[in-house]
């Protein structure tokens, strides 16, 4: 029960915090969906500095596992938005959004990781 506990816990505060940062977001513009873009490479930076500062620099209580990694990320981070936001622009016949939108979530992503464990290890 204490596992469930601490990853619910997580997944509140991160889906809170989603749900908050794309309705703020995605209302300041149409041409892309900018909260999910940014949740998504937020979400990336934080895991990829948490997992390698609490595996390499930190050593952490195992409960900080399961409410950052596991339940904020996880509640926090919306591939799955994503997904069908990108969907939504390519049968709109919006492929520049569509393919924009495809490539900077996965390139920046994957460069917040990057970024996230470069800073866990340089601290």
């Amino acid at each position: 029960m204490r596992t469930i506990f601490w990853i619910s816990l997580g997944a509140i505060l991160g889906a809170n915090a989603r749900y908050w940062l794309a309705t703020l977001l995605n209302r300041a513009s149409s041409l892309l969906p900018y909260g999910t873009l940014l949740i998504n490479v937020t979400g990336s930076l934080i895991l990829g500095f948490f997992m390698i500062w609490t595996s390499e620099r930190a050593i952490a209580d195992p409960r900080w596992r399961l409410l950052v990694a596991i339940g904020f990320c996880g509640g926090y981070t919306t591939f799955s938005s994503f997904a069908f936001e990108t969907f939504a622009l390519f049968e709109q016949g919006r492929w520049i959004g569509a393919i924009s939108n495809l490539l900077l979530s996965n390139v920046v992503s994957l460069l917040a990781v990057l970024a996230g464990a470069a800073l866990a290890r340089s601290i």
